[in-house]
């Protein structure tokens, strides 16, 4: 972990999506912060300590979702599935799809695993998964504006946790997603999926991946759930039964013409049930 000084810093943005806005002083106290996200190896020492189930390896409650296809009230989770060409941008599902058998062990369905990706971090977390393991680690999520004044690295006002350049003399800076999304990536940064946490170079404060790779659970509600468009997900339903808390710093499959939000401002609103390829988490511990 790094420890980081409280302070008062400038939190969102007013150059990109409606869910930023206002530019606000933020004020957070003393804390250490893990240095990147949760791993795969992490996640196996916790469940092996523990016994813990997660929420995509438990079967949903068909009361929950009462308009589901009971065939697929089973175990599973949210898989990325790359489109074979242009899509229509506002359905979600033209890139995703419900998989049952998928979780943190099994990422991509029944028959993938987690060989080789023991440092990648661990994906398929749902909000309580998160939580359980912060408890069991003796450390919390982080607030938002926690996660957000570590991921700027004390830089003031940069569009990037590492300064206003995309990709400085060329360099990709985080796992992001090149071309267009949801079919032609161009692995400019070498990766199709997630990478080893710490791949790329530490922000000012000596953290690695702040943008890009996976979202990150914060312990916030997420308050301004009809600002904008989520990126990569579902709109949220008027009548939806599970929360929404924000999650933080984007993913590996952010795209510009999409989900420009690897960026410390950047922000969305995840339903707690919600387990997903390309969503994890990292943890604090206040002073």
């Amino acid at each position: 972990m790094v420890e980081l000084p409280g302070g008062t810093f400038r939190m969102g943005s007013g150059d990109f999506y409606p869910e930023e806005r206002p530019i606000r002083d933020a004020t957070v106290g003393s804390f250490w912060i893990d240095r990147h996200p949760v791993t795969v190896a992490g996640f196996r020492r916790f469940v092996k300590a523990t016994g813990h189930v997660t929420w995509a390896e438990r079967p949903p409650e068909a009361a929950d979702y009462p308009d589901a296809d009971p065939d697929l009230l089973v175990p599973g989770s949210l898989v990325f599935r790359k489109a074979g060409g242009p899509v229509d941008l506002e359905d979600y599902t033209n890139w995703w799809a419900w998989t049952p058998g998928a979780d943190w062990r099994h990422p991509e369905g029944p028959g993938s695993n987690v060989g080789g990706r023991e440092y990648h971090p661990v994906t398929h977390i749902a909000y309580a998964d998160a939580v359980a393991y912060a408890d069991w680690a003796g450390k919390s999520l982080p607030t938002e504006a926690e996660w957000e004044y570590a991921a700027r690295g004390g830089l003031v006002g940069a569009t990037f946790t590492w300064g206003d350049e995309f990709a400085p003399k060329g360099r990709m800076m985080a796992n992001t997603w090149q071309g267009e999304f949801p079919w032609q990536n161009l692995l400019t940064d070498g990766y199709e999926g997630t990478s080893p946490v710490g791949t790329y170079p530490p922000n000012g404060y000596g953290l690695s991946d702040m943008a890009g790779n996976v979202w990150e659970w914060t312990q916030d509600w997420f308050t301004t759930p009809s600002a904008g468009r989520p990126c990569c997900g579902p709109q949220r339903a008027a009548d939806e039964r599970f929360p929404r808390r924000v999650i933080k710093g984007g993913s590996h499959l952010c795209a510009p013409n999409y989900c420009l939000r690897y960026r410390p401002a950047a922000r969305q609103g995840e339903a707690v049930d919600t387990s997903t390829s390309h969503i994890g988490f990292r943890c604090v511990v206040r002073v």
